[in-house]
């Protein structure tokens, strides 16, 4: 190992080391490891030493959230649950939808201090009529909306090549129609009433880097990342603000995501090893102290202070920076050195392309890390 990678390695909290190694035992979270990273903490130590008197800024819509109305898929569990808390927590009146009676229960319990600032509703985020009608109960009940809430999702496991065509029908429909659906009846709303808001959809670690272990999976999060960056692109010029949720492991019940499967839906080429599943129980039972992955309240937390700051990417990983600095890198190096693009295909590839955020969300983040501000 190299001066490099040690230096990197050892910049990993106790809490990463952990889901670390979690992570290494589970055939939901594989991924490839990087051989070569820049030192975080040398890479910060220059960005301080060359950081301006104020670092970048964006516009906030959403920094004071106190009496504002959020809809959050997905709510009654979770993620979904953690993120309702914070919001509850800080004034908000929230809309959550839910597919079990038991969890909804469960939920309100955590919820009853919120009183009638909480409505819930019945909906499977691919029904679109169902979630057409929800935007009509949310604004009925509540009047407005200015924070969407994407969080609804399901685990699809197992690699690419031995997937069904039901899993990634059940996968996708979920995880990306369902999010579409949600931007196409929600969005309509936060700009009609011209306050401002804020758009958020849980993506997943593995919207960042590929899960050989979850390829449907990881399918699903890498569009849920697009959509999110294309439409934070679209709407940068305005008072709506764009957010994607990339945690990585997070205590939630999605492991058991086929409690909603469809039963038409039902074939699927996750057919998961004996000798793997007992080994991954093994390490379960050998570590001590609380689950590994990251409390869903503390994650709700994250979410709430990354629609108040308007962050386009809401981390939780620090442990993954050597594979995320490389798949960036891997890109970067690909590029073709023997190729000349003649003006006009510049041009027009940059009309086609458009305005983008990257240079300024990088620029504000690096800044902001410089100067020990963490999301």
């Amino acid at each position: 190992m190299s001066e490099r990678d040690e230096s990197a390695r050892c910049s990993l909290t106790q809490a990463g080391h952990a889901r670390r190694r979690f992570l290494e035992g589970s055939a939901c979270a594989a991924v490839a490891g990087s051989a070569v990273v820049m030192s975080s903490r040398a890479a910060g130590a220059a960005s301080q030493a060359q950081s301006p008197a104020a670092c970048p800024s964006v516009p906030t819509p959403m920094k004071e959230v106190a009496g504002k109305v959020a809809f959050i898929t997905g709510g009654d569990s979770g993620i979904g649950l953690g993120v309702a808390r914070a919001f509850t927590d800080a004034g908000m009146k929230v809309v959550i939808t839910y597919r079990s009676k038991e969890h909804l229960d469960q939920a309100m319990k955590y919820l009853a201090g919120a009183g009638e600032r909480v409505h819930a509703i019945s909906v499977d985020v691919t029904d679109r009529k169902a979630m057409e009608q929800a935007a009509a109960e949310t604004t009925h009940v509540f009047e407005k909306v200015h924070v969407l809430v994407n969080n609804a999702g399901v685990g699809v496991f197992g690699g690419l090549s031995t997937a069904t065509y039901d899993d990634w029908d059940w996968g996708m429909g979920v995880n990306v129609t369902g999010v579409f659906n949600g931007i196409r009846n929600f969005l309509p709303l936060i700009k009609a009433h011209g306050e401002g808001g804020q758009v958020v959809a849980t993506s997943s670690l593995a919207g960042l880097i590929a899960h050989g272990s979850a390829g449907v999976y990881s399918a699903s999060k890498f569009a849920v990342v697009g959509m999110m960056e294309a439409l934070r692109n679209e709407l940068a010029d305005s008072n709506i603000g764009v957010s994607v949720f990339c945690p990585g492991l997070v205590n939630t019940n999605i492991g058991n995501s086929n409690r909603n499967r469809p039963a038409n839906m039902a074939d699927s080429g996750f057919k998961p090893d004996p000798q793997m599943m007992a080994r991954m129980a093994e390490r379960m039972r050998q570590m001590r102290g609380p689950p590994p992955g990251m409390d869903a309240l503390e994650a709700g937390q994250r979410v709430l202070k990354g629609v108040r700051n308007n962050d386009l990417y809401i981390l939780t990983t620090p442990e993954f920076e050597p594979e995320i600095q490389a798949r960036g890198a891997a890109i970067v190096a690909s590029l073709p050195t023997d190729v000349q693009a003649p003006e006009a295909r510049v041009t027009l590839g940059r009309m086609v392309v458009g305005k983008t955020v990257y240079a300024t969300e990088r620029d504000r983040k690096r800044c902001e890390r410089a100067r020990g501000r963490t999301a």
